[in-house]
């Protein structure tokens, strides 16, 4: 509802049920597309129907010129249409309506099928705490926390004392609604998050659920500006205390027309930290695979800008200094460093060098008579270093070069 009324885009719909949301959604899923795919969760009583990109099905499931009233505020009679603004959403998530208790601070709630009254107040903020009853008349739109209001305001608003105590992940949330919309944390809102911080109850939620929510920003379109927001306000800080204010963070270019990439603004996160610290960090966010690849490899491109500035014009020494190096990496390096020649050399390399390879094989080899073993791979890579740095331009010269090297090989009493 938060979205629709602010006229942005619903990528997917979210519905609760007074009753058994797992089972009207089994029913959804076979109604929407015989290839849907749904997910139960059981111990929250949810469901989740993903549906083919290809579906096309409109998914009109508001009514039409379903009323919110009064909301003449936002806009003069606001109506829902017929749902043809929402895009062909493949996600439809529909959930129990349920009250939420929890018995240690940070820890999953436990939870009862309750009222959709409880269900709105156990939510983590007032704009997100709006319910559109699904009725073949207009109805009112149920705002029982003035959510309306703080929407028209724009105001982040948190919903009881113990919002932040209770799930200290909605602190992240605050900042990442606050940047996507342009609006602000509340006053009281943002003096409870800081209570939350400076009590330590961000040490009580695990690290992959911390890694979640960090993801959520990184999907954002420009995650650059709740990134800074957060180390403003002490919670990547929070996280660990080796992000402190995340100075990497201010390396980052100006958005200009193109907002930053979620490569790039991991690695800024990450390029100031020494390798031990940034282990650390991998470690509590529980960061694995192409992330894991990608903050580590930035940090150790930082300490290798004397290699890389000093081989810039040397084009095999640096591929060989950059090989193994992730993609990902390199790319956002070149685009933090505020040396340009190594930015150049980076690109360089990401755009050119390392898709160099010598014309000839290893059965190109063996077919003129070197012999199999270790030779083969140290005259290819001499091959691959002479294209790269024009020694070689075509397989002609390369034969040539590897037959000289052959014959130095077999005068050479040492490689015997």
């Amino acid at each position: 509802m938060r979205d629709a009324l602010l006229v942005a885009p619903l990528l997917d719909l979210d519905f609760a049920v007074q009753g058994n949301a797992p089972a009207i959604a089994r029913q959804l899923a076979e109604h929407l597309a015989p290839d849907a795919r749904l997910s139960i969760h059981p111990r929250f009583a949810t469901a989740t129907i993903t549906l083919p990109p290809s579906t096309g099905h409109p998914i009109a499931l508001i009514a039409p010129a379903t009323y919110i009233a009064p909301a003449t505020y936002i806009a003069p009679a606001t109506y829902i249409a017929p749902a043809t603004h929402i895009a062909p959403a493949t996600h439809i998530d529909l959930v129990t309506a349920r009250s939420e208790s929890y018995l240690q601070p940070g820890q999953l709630p436990i939870v009862t099928p309750a009222s959709i009254a409880d269900d709105l107040a156990r939510r983590d903020f007032t704009i997100n705490a709006l319910a559109l009853p699904l009725t073949p008349q207009p109805t009112p739109l149920l705002d029982p926390h003035g959510g309306l209001d703080d929407l028209a305001a724009g105001i982040i608003r948190h919903l009881h004392p113990r919002s932040f105590i209770d799930d200290p992940t909605r602190m992240l949330r605050a900042v990442r609604y606050e940047q996507r919309f342009g609006f602000r944390i509340h006053p009281e809102t943002q003096a409870a998050m800081s209570h939350a911080l400076a009590q330590g109850y961000m040490d009580t939620v695990s690290g992959d659920r911390w890694r979640r929510e960090l993801e959520r920003i990184l999907d954002e379109p420009n995650p650059a500006a709740p990134l800074q927001r957060a180390a403003e306000l002490g919670l990547l800080a929070g996280l660990h205390p080796a992000l402190g204010n995340a100075p990497g963070l201010r390396q980052l270019p100006p958005d200009g027309d193109r907002p930053q990439t979620q490569d790039n603004c991991l690695a800024a996160l990450f390029a100031p930290l020494s390798p031990a610290n940034a282990e650390q960090v991998i470690r509590r966010l529980r960061l694995a695979g192409r992330r894991a690849a990608l903050s580590r490899d930035t940090i150790a491109l930082r300490e290798s800008e004397p290699q890389i500035r000093a081989c810039a014009n040397q084009p095999s020494a640096l591929t060989r200094l950059l090989a193994g190096r992730h993609p990902a990496a390199v790319d956002a390096w070149a685009a933090l460093t505020p040396d340009p020649t190594v930015a150049a050399a980076l690109r360089r390399y990401a755009n050119e060098l390392q898709y160099i390879k010598p014309h000839l094989d290893g059965a190109a080899l063996l077919a003129i008579g070197i012999p199999q073993g270790p030779s083969i791979g140290e005259i290819l890579s001499r091959l691959q270093d002479a294209r790269l740095d024009g020694a070689t331009q075509t397989a002609h010269d390369e034969l040539a070069l590897a037959q000289r090297i052959a014959r130095s090989r077999d005068d050479d009493p040492t490689t015997s």
